[in-house]
């Protein structure tokens, strides 16, 4: 029985919703309620919730504790990355209640705009008076599609009709559960729908709107952003100094520019700036960071890929590697001979250990490898009559088989029926769905294995790469999409620390939940390159330099790099999808990882202070829990 719909209740609180009828003060406050900032249940920050009621708005606050555990300060930048101050309900579009058959009930806060808030668990309890306080003061309605989320003000829920003109089921599904946010509780079928649908090329539909003013926050992000704006204007006077000479030589800017990308990238595919603008484009914003020529002068240029003699000469007798960080810049700024991967990108991965032998490394080849058969031989002695009485097996058996035959078919080494390839896809998805039984199979797995594979060419290796791999983008396939919303939210703050107009232009046409770059992230841009530089990228991502978060930086890079198209064309959300998907083969990657770089080491550690900890890529953070 839900109390915050009790009439009883209610009036035992104060009767029903009345604007009017408080004054200023706060009108609700709890303790201990806390938040996650990565999946795993020991680690937590707590805090004091708090709605104020001021006139006649009602505003939500949530403010952590000073102390995260017993004895581990919190720093100042985290407490300004997951601190709710002053949120106006008028800007919230929906509640989402969450009660789980064990452990603490939670709620789920998104605006309008499609951003959503960490979940908040109330780990003293009081949610249906929360619930019941906000209905004193704001009208608020259960959805008719979920009995768990409840509207606020009774606004039309633009996200879920946006969504729905993309004929993205899973996503739909997801706005009227938590998952509109990526943290919502699904069930598997609908998880791999998600993926599969936003994944697969679309031709999106979807009418614009006039979103509502809203009233200023202050917003701490906005002071962050000023202090790395002022660090750019040292950066972008150098390279005002620095680069005048050749401008002057080479009769401007754009000139050199265009001189410029014919050393870098003489092969650089056409760019859709190169494409008729459109003629309703309006003025834009500039650029805050002088973005081309920050890149100039700290994005430094591609070198030549790292060969045999140049791996041998990072090993010692034994074939320790003497230098790993050296190894890893080098690999960063080149990548490797395709011969050298098979070897190299072991180490990147994690399944050889930097500082092991040759010895060492034969013999966990073949202890790994019987490991892999045991895994392999659980499903291969699975009779009939047992599939039949086995559902989980049968579904993911068949989500495998149908997405190995349309996986990288275009390519010779997987083109083909009966191709023996596609069958080790099929083996080694199937036995690792067994190996890690809770995350299972979701669709877009068969394009972080297939290059292994390719690259590999061993049944065995391909699985415990896969298996290295998966332990950093795992949660990306996490049913509550937890790992795809904190990545999501740290592109949202990287962009409004980095180009704040493009992240205001994004806020006003309702873009902030930054659904457009799911693909990109999910599969680490697999469909954004040919096959060839998906390999590229990755060896460079897989080196973790300058940052394990590189991916997020990319994704800025490409935004700021066609920033005037979207702002100036003014893109609503089904046209800047369609955009980014049209993108796929028309991004120079040298120069977008030059970019990259530069933006990465110009953030600084107030770029890594947008990103919640325990986002991937990086590993889960094991942690003890400390009562506050």
């Amino acid at each position: 029985h839900d109390l915050s719909d009790d009439s009883d209740y209610a009036q035992q609180l104060g009767g029903s919703f009345d604007s009017g009828r408080f004054s200023s003060g706060v009108v609700f406050s709890k303790e201990n309620v806390a938040i996650h900032p990565t999946q795993f249940a020991s680690e937590r920050i707590s805090g004091r919730l708090r709605l104020v009621k001021r006139d006649a708005s009602l505003f939500l606050n949530w403010i952590p504790y000073k102390w995260w555990g017993s004895n581990s300060e919190l720093l100042d930048k985290d407490r300004s990355l997951y601190t709710i101050r002053d949120l106006p309900l008028t800007d919230v579009h929906s509640i989402r209640r969450h009660t789980p058959p064990l452990g603490w009930q939670y709620v789920i806060v998104v605006e309008s705009s499609g951003l959503a808030h960490p979940p908040l668990y109330f780990y003293s309890g009081g949610v249906r008076e929360f619930l019941t306080t906000l209905k004193q003061h704001v009208p608020i309605m259960r959805s008719a599609d979920d009995a768990n989320v409840f509207l606020v003000n009774n606004l039309q829920d633009r996200l879920q009709k946006s969504l729905s003109s993309l004929e993205m089921p899973g996503v739909v599904s997801l706005v009227n559960g938590a998952s509109n946010n990526s943290l919502g509780s699904l069930p598997s079928d609908q998880g791999s729908a998600l993926t599969d649908n936003i994944i697969a090329d679309g031709n999106p539909s979807i009418s614009g709107y006039i979103s509502k003013p809203r009233p200023k926050v202050h917003d701490p992000a906005h002071d962050l952003s000023i202090q790395v704006l002022e660090k750019f204007s040292l950066v972008t006077k150098f390279a005002r100094e620095t680069t005048s000479q050749l401008f002057r030589e080479s009769n401007g800017y754009n000139n050199y520019r265009k001189r410029l990308q014919n050393e870098v990238a003489p092969n650089k595919p056409p760019s859709i700036d190169d494409t008729h603008a459109s003629d309703n484009t309006v003025p834009v914003a500039s650029d805050p960071l002088e973005f081309e020529k920050m890149s100039l002068v700290w994005g430094k240029p591609r070198q030549q890929p790292m060969g045999f003699d140049e791996w041998a000469n990072f090993l010692d007798s034994e074939g320790r590697i003497m230098d790993p960080e050296a190894l890893k810049r080098q690999i960063f700024y080149g990548g490797l001979k395709p011969g050298l991967r098979k070897e190299a990108w072991k180490f990147l991965l994690g399944y050889y250990p930097y500082d092991s032998t040759y010895a060492e490394r034969e013999y966990l080849s073949v202890t790994k490898k019987g490991e892999y058969e045991t895994i392999k031989s659980q499903w291969k002695s699975i009779s009939s009559a047992q599939a039949r009485r086995f559902t989980k097996f049968r579904e993911r058996r068949g989500l495998i088989e149908k997405d190995v035959v349309r996986t990288d078919r275009s390519m010779a080494f997987y083109d083909g029926d009966d191709n023996p390839n596609v069958a080790l896809l099929y083996n080694v998805l199937l036995t690792y769905s067994f190996y890690n039984f809770d995350l299972g199979y979701c669709q877009g797995m068969s394009d972080l294995l297939s290059p292994l594979l390719f690259v590999m060419e061993d049944e065995s290796e391909s699985f415990w790469c896969f298996v290295a791999l998966m332990e950093r983008l795992g949660p990306n396939f996490n049913r509550d999409q937890s790992g795809m919303h904190s990545q999501l939210f740290g592109l949202s703050k990287l962009v409004e620390l980095l180009d704040l107009p493009l992240h205001n232009y994004l806020k006003q046409a309702d873009c902030l939940n930054y659904f457009f770059c799911f693909r990109w992230i999910l599969i680490q841009f697999k469909r954004e390159f040919d096959f060839n530089q998906v390999m590229r990228l990755w060896e460079v991502l897989w080196t973790r330099y300058p940052s394990e978060h590189l991916h997020l930086y990319l994704s800025v890079a490409i935004l700021k790099r066609y920033r005037k198209k979207i702002m100036g064309e003014q893109m609503d959300f089904d046209t800047l999808l369609k955009f980014i998907n049209e993108l796929s083969g028309r991004v120079d990657l040298d120069s977008i990882i030059r970019d990259a770089e530069a933006l990465c080491i110009c953030a600084g550690e107030n770029g890594e202070a947008c990103i919640p900890p325990g986002t991937p890529p990086s590993l889960p953070l094991e942690s003890t829990y400390y009562d506050d």
